[in-house]
């Protein structure tokens, strides 16, 4: 290349506005001003001019160095604004056509069951109250009234966890979501009316039995309760939640420790078809009765001035009647074919009816 100054930038100038793209402009930065560009070599080569003429040159090559320099960086904007433009232009929506189906989630029957439940009970005024999973065998057993030899106290039927609390109580997985309501006596005075839905957990698996299901119990505690109040009570609830506004409901004596009297409550079906309301059989939906004296004892509430009732059922048990399920495995086995098939959508309204005086 010639050392002609004024040709060699009008050249390297023509050169950078033909740069189609950022890798040629590069290129021909680095031909004329990398570390062994031909501007470089003509600066490196100051040191042969004569001293007189080494001053003059040595600005023309800095106003040459930045003339390439302006212009190269002026080049690569222009490039680079090109480059967006297309990229712009290539990636352009069309924001009136439809979008894209996206798979939706859907509410597990068992959390829907739960909210159709507590809607009901909601509406005759009883809250929801919660506890821990992990309870003491007091508030589990003991303060139920049940005693140190009941069957459900055998570790064939409960589930023990090492260690104790800290005043000496054995720890067990509650086997169901009653010691929420001795937490509920303990925790304040009475008026009390209060649902408590959960897990629980039980050593038993086959195709209606899960060691881990939901339960609902509910109590109610106020002077001059009777069992004239729970059995109004259930027979709503049981009318609404399965949507028969005569559905039979049929009240039987039982035992629980911790009630009395206590009674089992049957609802009529159809054996041989599974339909509710109809059919002249029977089908035990769940237990109930009058809070037991020693019970509220227990809790500190003076049974002579108040009374009260309790009941509790299976939550999966009256989901697989209301559904027409009759497994009980599926629940848990995260199929999501099942699921797509059984779930609520979260918009959908519940199908209880709630308007309950």
């Amino acid at each position: 290349m010639t050392d002609d100054l004024a040709s060699f930038e009008a050249e390297t100038l023509a050169r950078i506005g033909a740069a189609g793209d950022l890798a040629a402009l590069d290129a021909v930065r680095v031909a004329a001003l990398g570390k062994n560009g031909a501007l470089t070599a003509l600066m490196k080569g100051l040191g042969a001019v004569a001293p007189e003429e080494r001053k003059a040159r040595g600005a023309a090559l800095n106003a040459a160095k930045d003339a390439l320099t302006q212009a190269i960086e002026a080049r690569r904007a222009a490039l680079a604004d090109a480059a967006l433009d297309q990229r712009l232009a290539a990636e352009r929506i069309d924001v009136t056509l439809p979008p894209r189906p996206e798979a939706q989630g859907l509410v597990h029957v068992i959390s829907r069951t739960v909210e159709e439940i507590v809607a009901v009970f909601g509406a005759m005024g009883f809250t929801v109250a919660e506890g821990p999973d992990i309870e003491d065998d007091w508030k589990n057993f003991g303060a139920l009234n049940i005693p140190e030899h009941h069957p459900a106290r055998q570790d064939h039927d409960t589930f023990y966890l090492p260690g104790r609390t800290a005043d000496g109580r054995e720890k067990v997985l509650r086997t169901h979501t009653s010691p929420v309501q001795i937490r509920t006596m303990t925790g304040g005075p009475p008026p009390i009316r209060v649902i408590a839905p959960g897990r629980t957990y039980r050593a038993d698996h086959d195709a209606t039995h899960s060691p881990m299901f939901h339960q609902v119990e509910g109590l109610a505690i106020d002077r001059h309760i009777t069992l004239g109040h729970l059995k109004g009570c259930l027979v709503d609830f049981l009318r609404a939640f399965f949507g028969i506004a005569h559905l039979p409901v049929r009240f039987r004596s039982s035992y629980f420790p911790f009630t009395e009297p206590s009674m089992e409550v049957d609802i009529g079906w159809n054996r041989r078809t599974g339909e509710l309301g109809s059919g002249g059989d029977w089908l035990e939906i769940l237990g109930s009765g009058m809070v037991h004296p020693k019970v509220l004892l227990n809790c500190g509430i003076d049974h002579t001035e108040w009374q009260g009732f309790a009941f509790g059922m299976g939550i999966e048990r009256v989901a697989m009647l209301k559904h027409g399920l009759t497994d009980l495995r599926p629940f848990y086995d995260s199929d999501i074919r099942w699921l797509r098939a059984t779930g609520f959508r979260p918009e959908d309204v519940a199908s209880t009816a709630t308007g309950i005086a």
